[in-house]
Order: C-alpha cells, then sequence, then structure tokens
C-alpha cells in the first residue's frame, strides 16, 4: 500500500486520477464479465449489489468529500466555511438533475414505458447503458477531484484517502458492470455484446477522472465546491436512481442491507486508509 502510495504521488495527480479511474473501469468490465457464465442473478442477489453500490456511494459523499470539504473552507472562509459546501453540493445535483432531464435514459428495473429524458425512439440497449453512464460520471469525478486535493498537501487530503476512494468506487462498480449487461442478456442480446455495453457504461470515468483533478491543481480556490459537487451529484443519483431501482420487488429488506453493507465498508475503508 505504501509503495503504491509513493507511486501515485511521485507521478502527479493527473496520471494518478488516470490509473485509480482505469482500475474503476476495469472493475466495471469484471462485473460485466459474469454474463459468459450466467444467463440471469436472483432478483434479491441483485438488489442487495444495488443496495450496497448505493452504500458506498453515500459514504464516499460524506467521508470523503463533503466533510473534506467544509474542513477546508474553514480556512479560506471563516466566517462563512458552510457556503462553498453548501453551494458545491447544491451544484452538483442540478447537474446531474439536468442532465437527468434531457438526456434519454431508462433505469434498470423500470419497464419500457418508464424512460425519462427527452422523448427518444433510441433501443432499450442503449437507454440502460445511458442510465449507468448518468451513474458513473460524479464517480469518476470524485476520484480525480481527490487525487487533485491531495497533490496540493491541503489539509488532511491524502493520495491514501484517494486511493481509499478508488478501491470503494471499484468495489461498487462490480454491480454496476452487471447491472448493464445481465438485463441486455436477458433481453436476448448476445453474450459478447452485453459485456461489451457493461463495460462501455464506465468509460466515462476516466475522462471524468482526468478533468475532476486536472480542474483541482489549476484552480486551489475551487477545491471545496469540486469537492461538495462531486458529493451532490452522487447523492443526487443515489437518491433518484439506485433506492428506487431496489424498491420495486419484495426484497426492500436484503437491498437496505445491502446499503448498510456499503457504507460500513466505505467508511472503513476511508478510515483505516485515508
Amino acid at each position: 500500500m505504501e509503495q503504491l502510495e509513493k507511486f501515485l504521488s511521485e507521478i502527479g495527480p493527473v496520471k494518478a486520477a488516470l490509473i485509480a479511474t482505469t482500475f474503476t473501469w476495469l472493475v466495471t468490465a469484471a462485473g460485466a464479465s459474469l454474463v459468459f457464465f450466467f444467463s440471469t442473478v436472483r432478483r434479491s442477489v441483485f438488489d442487495a449489489m444495488l443496495g450496497f453500490t448505493g452504500g458506498v456511494m453515500v459514504a464516499a459523499s460524506f467521508w470523503s468529500l463533503l466533510a473534506p470539504s467544509i474542513e477546508h473552507s474553514e480556512k479560506l472562509y471563516p466566517d462563512f466555511p458552510w457556503m462553498p459546501a453548501a453551494v458545491g453540493f447544491l451544484a452538483g445535483a442540478l447537474f446531474i438533475f439536468s442532465l437527468d432531464k434531457f438526456m434519454p435514459h431508462l433505469h434498470i428495473n423500470f419497464g419500457d414505458d418508464e424512460s425519462e429524458g427527452m422523448k427518444t425512439k433510441w433501443h432499450k440497449t442503449t437507454l440502460l447503458l445511458l442510465a449507468i453512464t448518468l451513474h458513473n460520471i460524479p464517480e469518476g469525478l470524485a476520484v480525480g477531484v481527490l487525487f487533485g486535493a491531495a497533490s496540493l498537501g491541503v489539509g488532511e487530503h491524502t493520495t491514501a484517502a484517494a486511493i481509499a476512494l478508488a478501491i470503494g468506487i471499484g468495489l461498487q462498480n462490480f454491480p454496476e458492470g452487471l447491472a448493464v449487461s445481465m438485463p441486455l442478456r436477458r433481453h436476448g442480446v448476445g453474450r459478447f455484446k452485453s459485456f461489451w455495453y457493461g463495460q462501455l457504461s464506465a468509460i466515462v470515468e476516466p475522462v471524468a477522472g482526468v478533468l475532476g483533478a486536472y480542474a483541482v491543481i489549476h484552480m486551489e480556490p475551487v477545491l471545496p465546491y469540486a469537492l461538495a459537487f462531486a458529493a451532490g451529484a452522487m447523492i443526487y443519483v443515489v437518491v433518484e436512481e439506485v433506492i428506487p431501482e431496489t424498491q420495486r420487488d419484495k426484497y426492500t429488506d436484503v437491498a437496505v442491507l445491502g446499503f448498510i453493507g456499503g457504507f460500513v465498508v466505505m467508511m472503513i475503508l476511508d478510515v483505516a486508509l485515508g
């Protein structure tokens, strides 16, 4: 772990963010690859995995993003330490809200007639892919912003904390890849094509990660806003997408336990490694 931290610190935040988010993308691909071995996954397992995803995202939003944002703001804005976190959090949520309203997409457990965004005749495959892609934008951004913060040596931001976040995001990306590939397989799409779309949903993470790191290191005053922005974006995704998807069958309690498990895992990662 120490060697990895040293290596990522030495190569610079942008390259470190690229490597970390490429890792999260590959974990998504690993989840999607299960379509080669299974034709279906029990709904209870699926809902538990989605719940786990939500738990990781909520824990990461606070432990890795919001709390550091507020801490940094206390030094920059001693009279209004809440302001950057509040503004950034609202901006992140509104950003995803805008994408959600305009980009056509279909959530995983929703019916064909429940697609959201602009009306389109796009195939269900494309709509499912876009839904998970929306999900992945704030995740990649969060990892990149944290690596950028670590490079500035501000407050408690460390490369270890950024690594912990990348590991947490990677863990919850595994079921995300499966969440795209398996429904496509159930609808008659071939195994390789299902896998391809599943891994493709996370290709946006390295892009968002690099942009996040680059923005922070070139505009240090934006750091507390950027941290809170990523948190607001992730919380919006959890409340608007992840949780509703786990509450549409009889396994709601299993999904809640998955959520609790994900939250605890991310909290432990952040405290132990960060």
